[in-house]
């Protein structure tokens, strides 16, 4: 049997040997849902090897939840699907909309945060978790620039909808960090408005300056080592909240194994720490 997910890895196919050898204790893969949706083929193969060793995170980029329409009811069937075969430890969207009048933009774009919002959101992660029969987890964001049009915070806002749902968070650290510093907010006060009982899962990941106005624009890039604001930011959170399922994010420059696996055990050792310092909760990993 594999050990209960600690600190992960997202998987990418290049790492498939050495992610199926590696003896850490914990050790997790998330993919994302939508490169897996297909009827067999290589893919699977790898994903059915991977899952027969270790724990699995469904991490989706394609349901829109925050458009004003229901999800797509091909993509959601396609979706569980997956999920009834390869029976993930959770399942994650984020708070963004995609897609619209047939039209899939590549982007996760933002949204005012109205009441409005909020009862859309609310009525399309209810069908999105009906139909998979489980709770989802709900990422924040990345934001770029200030948007009008907003009834409440982002806390709060994710606040009502669990509440309304029963849904989770996944709380990106980077994503906090990064819009923190493009909207010239508190990134700490932010996660420590979370829930923490909603908190299911966390990501970690690089960000990198904006070509054209540098510092002044982080962007959420996938595409290098977590900065150390980041990572005193997780302490923090994981301080509060207690050990949660941590995924170190890379989906451009991607390194060696080797080099991903140490910010994973990193993230491990911060985890590890959290629970000898506190005997009586539980990683909290919900399936």
């Amino acid at each position: 049997m594999t050990s209960p997910p600690t600190a992960g890895l997202g998987f990418k196919a290049q790492h498939f040997e050495p992610a199926l050898a590696d003896p850490a204790a914990g050790l997790w893969f998330e993919v994302h849902a939508e490169n897996y949706m297909v009827a067999g083929g290589p893919r699977l193969a790898m994903l059915e090897a991977l899952r027969q060793e270790r724990p699995l995170s469904l991490h989706g980029v394609g349901l829109s939840l925050a458009a004003d329409a229901d999800p797509d009811a091909d993509h959601l069937a396609r979706l569980k699907r997956l999920a009834d075969r390869f029976e993930p430890f959770a399942v994650s969207e984020h708070l963004a909309w995609s897609a619209w009048g047939g039209a899939y933009h590549g982007d996760l774009l933002p949204f005012p945060r109205s009441a409005a919002a909020l009862a859309r959101l609310i009525r399309n992660v209810d069908i999105v978790q009906d139909t998979l029969g489980r709770r989802i987890l709900i990422e924040n964001p990345s934001l770029y620039a200030p948007l009008d049009g907003h009834d409440m915070d982002e806390a709060g806002f994710l606040t009502e909808l669990v509440r309304h749902t029963g849904c989770g968070l996944l709380a990106d650290i980077n994503n906090a960090f990064v819009s923190a510093r493009n909207l010239g907010l508190d990134a700490l006060a932010y996660l420590d408005s979370l829930p923490a009982e909603a908190v299911g899962e966390i990501h970690l990941a690089g960000h990198g300056p904006d070509p054209e106005q540098g510092e002044a624009l982080l962007i959420d890039t996938h595409g290098a080592p977590v900065a150390e604001p980041v990572w005193d930011l997780y302490q923090r959170l994981v301080a509060r909240i207690g050990p949660r399922p941590t995924l170190i994010e890379r989906d451009q420059d991607i390194p060696p194994f080797a080099e991903l696996m140490a910010e994973r055990d990193r993230a491990a050792a911060i985890l590890g720490d959290c629970a000898s310092a506190r005997p009586s909760r539980r990683l909290a990993v919900h399936v």
